[in-house]
């Protein structure tokens, strides 16, 4: 039998809800990303993130979530997702390290992932991380042009996503990783590919929330799931980047909850004029 989705859809205040606890996520993030430098481990970052999510109110989404052990996850080169925080794992100059964050405040989640290069890292790896970003920000605005016309089906930014990357390059676009509904649990329905024809799956309605979260690789994409039942790796060793915004859908655009602005930078008039009085 197929899997019935179900969609929570938000009322402004849950969503104005939601936003505290993506500005949560987001401190956490912009603190770990300065204290990335050679000599520190994964295990000292998620110190920094559970410091700073708990200082907050909130409560480390990560944590405990399916007997996760850690706040963040911190996947480093060829781990493209869900690693484990370790005081063994010390970064290198040259390492990238992808860090996925979640908090919940007053019941509402956020969610949200960076990549940063550890001291001076190659052209190859920047170029990568580049794509990345480029990618998760086409998939919101195909989003918002997506409500704006109402027309927008799931799937268009699935392709966006898609799109952007090929564009780029010969990069390796994850396949059964991707992003997903959130709000008054961290994982929910509607599941959000990483690639795809578009005009397919459920509208695109005000009062949902979504994390977008492409995963790319250097080399090919096919993965493996380490023994410890969380680390997912790059078959092949390549380097891979994951980042991840949540984002609202409201009904004159996008609000980008987990980024300081709102995302006003990146998508300019697309984000919801609630935002620009809200930021």
């Amino acid at each position: 039998m197929a899997h019935q989705v179900e969609i929570e859809l938000k009322t402004p205040e849950e969503i104005g809800q939601m936003r505290r606890a993506g500005l949560v996520v987001a401190d956490a993030l912009a603190r770990m990303r300065a204290a990335v430098a050679p000599g520190v481990s994964t295990a000292d970052l998620d110190a920094i993130a559970e410091e700073t999510i708990r200082a907050a109110g909130a409560i480390p989404s990560f944590k405990g979530y399916h007997g996760y052990p850690a706040s963040i996850c911190s996947s480093v080169n060829d781990q493209v997702v869900h690693a484990i925080p370790s005081a063994r794992q010390v970064l290198r100059a040259g390492d990238l390290i992808s860090i996925d964050c979640g908090a919940e405040l007053d019941g509402w989640h956020g969610d949200a992932a960076i990549t940063v290069g550890v001291g001076d890292i190659s052209n190859d790896l920047r170029r990568l991380v580049t794509v990345a970003e480029d990618a998760m920000w086409a998939g919101i605005a195909a989003a918002a042009r997506g409500v704006r016309s109402g027309k927008g089906r799931l799937t268009d930014i699935s392709f966006a996503i898609q799109s952007a990357v090929r564009k780029a390059g010969r990069y390796g676009i994850v396949d059964g990783y991707g992003g997903h509904g959130i709000g008054s649990a961290m994982h929910q329905d509607p599941f959000v590919e990483n690639s795809g024809r578009p005009g397919k799956g459920p509208a695109l309605r005000p009062g949902m929330a979504l994390a977008i979260e492409p995963m790319i690789t250097k080399g090919k994409p096919k993965v493996a799931e380490l023994d410890d039942g969380w680390t997912v790796v790059t078959v092949d060793g390549s380097v891979a980047a994951h980042v991840e915004h949540t984002m609202a859908i409201c009904d004159d655009g996008v609000w980008v909850l987990t980024a300081v602005d709102g995302g006003r930078a990146r998508l300019g008039e697309l984000v919801t004029a609630r935002q620009q009085v809200s930021a």
